[in-house]
């Protein structure tokens, strides 16, 4: 079986002329404009009402200078971003109708509460981009230099002030941009914002690895990763590491420039310690299944910012590249289990300190919990999981060669 996945590249657009800029700006302001005129359209329809494609009818009653052809582009996207917000609003009451009529009413309730608090509204386009295609965008990219051009077109009416407006950019192409030009194809069109350009590459096929090791890998925060093979995160040059630009996120002001400014350091910080794992050997990935971690539950400003998405979205993204397979597993009682004789308690545990109370076996705590995830270990059901048997302990067994799975033994 091979991969075939689609990746992205942005290439910042500032070094266009000012006056490109600002019509750039303007053709981002207006495209936005039309999509908001169309979303107020669509809104009140019912889901199966609303079509890919919207009519001429409907098209034509946007006042705007921006050509047919861009409105029309406009409109789809904003058929889209409507059809896929009720889908999404259609498939909670789905899945609450079906509880109903199997008598589940304890769930009903939370899955109600849950849909209530978060009550679907009209889509914000703040961040609405335009996506223009191949019959707006043409990219050369033959350049012998690092400076390529970008030139939008067909952007405006024949009889409007701005008719035969054409935007040619500049932008320098990244490491990132060449890596993904040597690995893929890139494909016509881009997404465009006041500032940059965002492309999309189609990455060749890339074998799955048939033959190596499992790879386990544990997430956390004083550790961004630990595999089981050794590899574990360090800090940066600068001295960073995730727990301070936790601490850093923490006293800043929630929306400032200074809390963007931090955002941005913390998945920088992500990406620059991800890109040192080493796959190669590896047949297989072992994460942690993430899922709903603050769902329902209080936690403090500083586990608030602990996004572990971006971690498990970047090993996502190295796994496509190198060809090598993920699977989630549960990772209850992990952290908590030995290594190497397989006792599992919760004392077993502290803070990033592990001592097996058992055989004596020491290590760092995610070293650990990463060679249990990369063992093929029985998963403990729900009901096991709520009995806690991990406060008296107990011996999680390996499933063994005969794929036997043994039960969880108690300690005598």
């Amino acid at each position: 079986m091979s991969i075939i996945h689609i990746l992205s590249s942005q290439s910042s657009l500032k070094f266009a002329r000012k006056g490109k800029i600002q019509g750039l700006s303007d053709l981002v302001d207006e495209y936005k404009k039309v999509c908001s005129f169309f979303v107020e359209e669509l809104w009140p329809l019912n889901l199966k009402d609303i079509p890919s494609l919207l009519p001429i009818e409907m098209t034509s009653k946007a006042d705007t200078w921006l050509s047919a052809r861009l409105v029309q582009s406009a409109a789809k996207q904003s058929s889209g971003i409507v059809r896929g917000t009720k889908a999404k609003q259609a498939r909670h009451l789905a899945q609450i109708s079906l509880l109903k009529s199997k008598g589940m009413y304890k769930r009903v309730r939370k899955l109600q509460a849950v849909y209530d608090r978060s009550k679907v509204t009209k889509p914000d386009l703040k961040s609405c981009c335009p996506e223009l295609d191949s019959r707006f965008v043409k990219t050369d990219i033959d350049s012998q230099t690092s400076m390529c051009w970008i030139t939008l077109s067909s952007l405006a009416k024949a009889s409007s002030p701005r008719k035969g407006m054409k935007l040619v950019l500049p932008f320098k192409k990244t490491e990132h941009f060449n890596k993904m030009l040597a690995s893929g194809n890139l494909k016509e069109g881009a997404r465009i914002s006041k500032s940059a350009a965002t492309f999309m590459f189609k990455m060749n096929e890339i074998p799955e690895q048939k033959e190596g090791k499992v790879l386990g890998i544990d997430i956390g925060i004083k550790s961004v990763f630990s595999a089981s093979d050794g590899q574990q995160s360090v800090d940066d040059v600068h001295g960073w590491n995730l727990d301070k630009i936790q601490n850093k996120i923490c006293v800043k002001t929630k929306g400032s420039k200074a809390f963007l400014r931090c955002q941005r350091h913390r998945k920088n910080h992500i990406n620059w310690c991800l890109n040192g794992v080493d796959l190669t050997g590896v047949k297989r990935l072992n994460i942690e299944r993430i899922k709903n971690l603050r769902t329902g539950k209080k936690t403090s400003r500083y586990l608030s910012h602990w996004t572990y998405a971006d971690i498990s979205d970047k090993l996502g993204r190295l796994s496509h590249e190198s060809g090598v397979p993920i699977h989630e597993m549960d990772p209850a009682f992990t952290s908590q289990r030995c290594s190497i004789c397989g006792w599992t308690r919760k004392s077993n545990r502290h803070r990033k300190r592990f001592r097996c109370t058992a055989c004596g076996y020491a290590s760092d705590a995610d070293l650990n919990a990463s060679v249990n995830i990369s063992l093929d270990l029985p998963e403990i059901s729900r009901k096991e999981r709520l009995s806690r048997p991990n406060l008296k302990g107990f011996y999680w067994v390996e499933i063994g060669q005969k794929r036997i799975v043994h039960a969880i033994q108690k300690a005598s």
